[in-house]
């Protein structure tokens, strides 16, 4: 069985407890773990994944600022420092270096949002959609409390049926809807076991529209352990229940969505 995690985060602290994110991820290479996506957040965030990624075959690289932390750039006069990572994210794409753009997206929730905010994180992610278009590879999108805005720039963005991939959306169905008909894709978690939301999406969405994520370290199926990219093998597993596939079936398709997107 091949499986795939598009969306993990490989440098932030919480592996100590299980022997070290390098301890880790040599036994998800044993447990049939192909690829992770380890993706990246902010400057500091984005070199660590790179150099995670020298060490693991098995991790591909996607680079990235979250949206809270372009805000906060932009907010505190670093709007250099914002553009020339800008221009290290592109030289990495151009290089072959980087596999993806992630993690991006809009978040209306962490702070007080008003219109001057919602617009400085819009421009950002029209930077990185930009540089997705132009070099055609996914987009990894955090959406929080923000769903409708995202759907609405990309599609203004005129990214239908480019690869854009959803995060852990929990948008409503409606939404939900329009992203399958703009033909992108969800990467559902680990707690899709206990949620009636991700199940929901996953009933409704075409599984050639799917894929799967940890978002490693954090969402474990297990409350209060550190989730790990071996995990999405119980997200196959509820897949294909409510697909009604078998397991082998349901990770073949999931690999073959990720080599459509990515290779």
């Amino acid at each position: 069985m091949l499986l795939v995690d598009v969306h993990a985060h490989l440098d932030i602290e919480g592996y100590e407890k299980e022997g070290g994110i390098d301890k880790i991820l040599d036994e998800c290479a044993l447990n049939n773990v192909k690829i992770v996506v380890a993706n990246g957040v902010d400057v500091e965030s984005n070199r660590k994944t790179i150099e995670i990624a020298k060490k693991h075959s098995i991790v591909k690289i996607a680079l990235g600022i979250y949206p809270i932390h372009c805000l906060e750039m932009i907010e505190k006069g670093k709007e250099k420092e914002f553009n020339d990572e800008i221009k290290f994210i592109e030289e990495n794409i151009k290089n072959k270096k980087c596999v993806a753009i992630g993690e991006i997206g809009l978040d209306y929730k962490e702070l007080v949002m008003n219109d001057k905010r919602k617009n400085i994180q819009k421009n950002c992610l029209k930077k990185f959609v930009n540089i997705a278009q132009k070099y055609n590879v996914p987009i990894i999108l955090h959406s929080r409390n923000a769903e409708l805005d995202v759907v609405e720039l990309l599609e203004q963005e005129n990214m239908k049926d480019k690869k854009v991939i959803m995060h852990c959306f929990s948008g409503r169905k409606h939404i939900v809807q329009r992203i399958r008909d703009n033909g992108w894709y969800f990467s559902i978690p680990c707690n899709v076991d206990r949620s009636l939301h991700f199940q929901q999406v996953v009933k409704d969405t075409p599984i050639t529209q799917l894929l799967t994520e940890t978002d490693a370290p954090y969402l474990s199926p297990f409350p209060g352990r550190t989730n790990r990219p071996d995990n999405v093998k119980y997200t196959i597993k509820k897949i294909a229940q409510i697909k009604e596939l078998t397991e082998e079936e349901t990770a073949n398709i999931i690999y073959n969505n990720y080599q459509k997107l990515f290779i």
